[in-house]
């Protein structure tokens, strides 16, 4: 199955979107940027650990309209392998739930060393619509079984595939971005393969509730058209250290714009 263009979207699924969707554009490892940083402080050459979250504020023209929480915990191995349980959680605020309530929640079940999937659970309510998706990725047989709402299909994927959720966390594993370099992502999402476009713009400092750090702004393509912009096009905000903590996020809409802010887990959690 070839990687095709994402279709339109509404609104109140940026919600979930700018935590979990924009991330598609993240890339993963190759020559030409070079294999993950050892990390010290951190285990196996992560830069993260079981105990981090993060909890950030969506507003849309300076209104509060949501809160994500994404968050990682120890999981139980498979196929013999380490694996991380990735979580990402969104609501809507309560004015927004007044006449759109939102309530996300994605999991996500990854290798502990190569960040690809082993399975991903998505449990959308976005108003009056529901829809629970499963897919478990079979890498070495380059397909994913997808259940969605009951039925259950097997589609082709391509090598090294990652989902919504576990390519922000591969893309933190990248070491420096050069500004001006540019990679595309495979990701599967909603029983389908889409290939995304990521570019570095520059690096430049910003001060928020995390205090003033230095961060790499990085430019997600995404090639459709609809509720977005400039193509859909979104901007992520990372710390240019070792962590790549995403500190902010934002995206242009047919009115105003749409930010996620970093409002709580900047600081590196606690070994237990």
């Amino acid at each position: 199955m070839s990687a095709q263009p994402l279709s339109p979207g509404r609104f109140p699924a940026l919600v979930l979107l700018l935590i979990v969707v924009l991330t598609n554009a993240v890339v993963q490892t190759n020559a030409a940027w070079a294999q993950p940083p050892s990390v010290p402080s951190l285990a196996t050459d992560r830069p993260f650990a079981a105990g981090e979250r993060f909890t950030y504020t969506i507003s849309w023209l300076n209104v509060t309209a949501g809160t994500a929480v994404t968050e990682v915990t120890e999981a139980v191995p498979i196929q013999g392998r380490p694996a991380l349980r990735l979580l990402t959680t969104a609501t809507s605020s309560p004015f927004v739930s007044k006449f759109y309530p939102v309530d996300n929640r994605v999991e996500s079940v990854v290798d502990a060393e190569a960040l690809t999937p082993f399975r991903m659970v998505f449990r959308r309510r976005e108003g009056k619509r529901t829809n629970d998706f499963e897919v478990t990725f079979r890498h070495d047989e380059g397909m994913a079984t997808v259940t969605k709402d009951g039925v259950t299909d097997s589609l082709a994927v391509p090598p090294g595939i990652h989902d919504t959720i576990s390519c922000l966390y591969a893309f933190r594993r990248l070491p420096s971005l050069v500004p001006g370099a540019s990679q595309t992502i495979d990701v599967h999402h909603d029983k389908k393969n889409y290939r995304l476009e990521l570019r570095v713009e520059g690096v430049e400092r910003l001060t928020g509730p995390w205090g003033e750090v230095e961060t790499v702004r990085v430019l997600a393509i995404m090639p459709f058209q609809g509720i977005f912009l400039n193509e859909g096009n979104i901007r992520v905000w990372f710390t240019n250290d070792a962590r790549r903590v995403p500190v902010m996020m934002k995206a242009k809409v047919l009115v105003g714009s749409v930010v996620a802010t970093l409002v709580d887990g900047f600081r590196v959690p606690e070994a237990p």
